[in-house]
């Protein structure tokens, strides 16, 4: 039988933890964005050295895990004299991993716009940086929306992460309730509760921008 007691009970200290997941993960969303736009730009690029640049940095994080990489940046970076401190470096692995994964997201859309459109665009006299910024990229973000919300998804699961380097957000708080009730059943089932409360809202929200964009299409 559950105990509703002692979830009524820690359900406020549940939520503290979900309020620093959230915001862990909109910080990590527009860093990544930023992250995933850089390299699908280099990816692009005709300059040999910065396209090998951007290839290798979403080979290396593609191929790398995710905890590892969070390892790397708040156990290892101390060691060059760069303590970034447990928020700022689960922020930071975070964006870069799911920068690479924007990266080819975004790179995609980029390419699926119509070659023609850039040949139009170049006819009336504006440049390679100016086509792509008005014409080209407002057209692959459209298309990208539905994957990059799939990234933004899987984001706010993998911040359960960071309680692995003392990052108390709503993972952490679980664990250290759990430790004070002894009631692991109902503290991992509340923090799966929230877990799917967040990615829940953020698909139907989602969900609701790709009809909008659907419909403007039309």
């Amino acid at each position: 039988m559950l105990d509703w007691e002692i979830i009524v009970h820690y359900f406020p200290f549940l939520l503290q933890g979900t309020v620093m997941t959230l915001k862990i993960s909109v910080i990590a969303l527009v860093f990544g964005f930023i992250f995933g736009l850089l390299a699908a730009l280099l990816k692009l690029s005709p300059n040999v050295i910065l396209r090998q640049t951007g290839a290798f940095y979403v080979w290396i994080i593609r191929s790398t895990p995710l905890l590892v990489q969070l390892f790397l940046i708040y156990f290892g970076l101390p060691q060059m004299g760069i303590d970034l401190g447990p928020f700022m470096s689960g922020v930071l692995a975070l964006a870069i991993n799911t920068g690479a994964y924007n990266a080819e997201t975004i790179r995609g859309g980029i390419i699926s716009v119509p070659t023609g459109q850039m040949e139009a665009a170049r006819s009336l006299g504006m440049g390679p940086s100016l086509t792509m910024r008005r014409i080209i990229l407002p057209q692959a973000f459209r298309m990208a929306i539905p994957a990059l919300g799939n990234n933004f998804v899987i984001l706010i699961k993998d911040t359960s992460l960071v309680s692995t380097i003392t990052l108390v957000e709503l993972t952490l708080t679980t664990q250290r309730l759990i430790g004070s009730t002894y009631k692991p059943f109902e503290m991992y089932l509340m923090a799966a509760f929230l877990y799917a409360i967040l990615t829940t809202t953020t698909s139907v929200l989602l969900g609701k921008l790709e009809n909008r964009i659907a419909v403007e299409r039309r």
